[in-house]
């Protein structure tokens, strides 16, 4: 796969692309980006998937909260492994925006060589994003750009979109997230100081921190996660929270606990991926009943991780 950059100008007639956010790059992507690969190659052509820098809402509404499932160099990666020939980063903006569906089919057709436009099964594109497919089946034929449907996504988890996907991450359920985009939720930073309660009980942590700000967090709670550090994976259980036990304020904190570990990993880089919720997030009457706590998330989360790894295995 070669990457493009908006500079680069493709020959006349030469690609069917497709368009669109990817956040997540879940199944129904997967779907769209088959469809297109195989629309491409009865054709002659070449195929595009085009993705835009920056979410579009983060430009036209910059104060909404809102939070991306994962960073570009993932979501590009993860977009590269669904095999298109080109992939073109395109920065999403206020310019951009303004254009109708019209206009930007045939910007595509001029600028990059867009012969067919293959749609999602229920993609809107356009400042004009109340029209219908066949509003841009009639743009085409005006432009000479075929334009397509890819077909709807109905694997088990069906329907999947990014933002059913976000919902369940912001509500905790990371199993049923995992389900629709094929791969678990993560989260990377840098293992950075924190409170250091944790080795006093029993169960050393490291504080998660520089985690990119526009990236979504799941509810607060307990997680079984598996860790990567140093290109190692480890077991673990990860809390997203206040510590409302330990008095620490309301300071938010990303901790993991990593199982039959005990080595240096401050200002190392590291990955979580979340593969199950433990619980919620409460106060605990003391540090004796946190312990026991603990315990049992602990007992908890190695039977789930153990589960995920003999199924992923077989």
């Amino acid at each position: 796969m070669k990457t493009l950059s908006e500079a680069d100008r493709l020959a006349k007639s030469s690609t069917v692309a497709t368009i669109g956010m990817f956040d997540g790059v879940h199944c129904g992507h997967a779907t769209l980006v088959d469809f297109l690969n195989r629309q491409a190659v009865a054709m002659g052509k070449q195929s595009l998937v085009i993705t835009f820098l920056s979410h579009p809402r983060q430009v036209l509404h910059p104060d909404d909260a809102f939070g991306l499932i994962m960073p570009l160099n993932d979501r590009l990666e993860q977009i590269e492994a669904l095999g298109p020939d080109l992939l073109l980063p395109l920065d999403f903006t206020q310019e951009l925006s303004r254009l109708d569906s019209a206009q930007f089919i045939e910007l595509l057709r001029d600028r990059y060589g867009v012969d067919a436009l293959v749609t999602g099964y229920n993609h809107r594109f356009g400042h004009n994003n109340g029209e219908t497919f066949e509003d841009y089946c009639r743009h085409g034929r005006r432009l000479g750009v075929k334009v397509l449907k890819a077909p709807e996504y109905l694997g088990t988890y069906a329907p999947v979109s990014s933002t059913i996907i976000r919902g369940q991450i912001a509500a905790g359920r990371v199993v049923d997230a995992m389900h629709c985009m094929g791969r678990p939720f993560r989260l990377s930073g840098k293992v950075v100081h924190g409170f250091h309660n944790g080795r006093g009980l029993g169960f050393p942590t490291a504080n998660v921190g520089e985690i990119d700000p526009s990236l979504l967090l799941p509810h607060n709670g307990a997680y079984a996660v598996l860790v990567y550090i140093d290109n190692q994976q480890y077991q673990g259980m990860t809390n997203i929270g206040c510590r409302p036990t330990l008095n620490n304020g309301k300071q938010l904190s990303i901790e993991v606990n990593l199982f039959d570990f005990d080595g240096d990993i401050y200002g190392k880089a590291i990955t979580l991926e979340f593969i199950s919720f433990l619980r919620l997030e409460f106060k605990m009457c003391g540090l004796d009943e946190l312990k026991h706590q603990l315990t049992m998330d602990r007992e908890n989360a190695k039977r789930l991780l153990k589960e995920y790894l003999t199924t992923k295995q077989s």
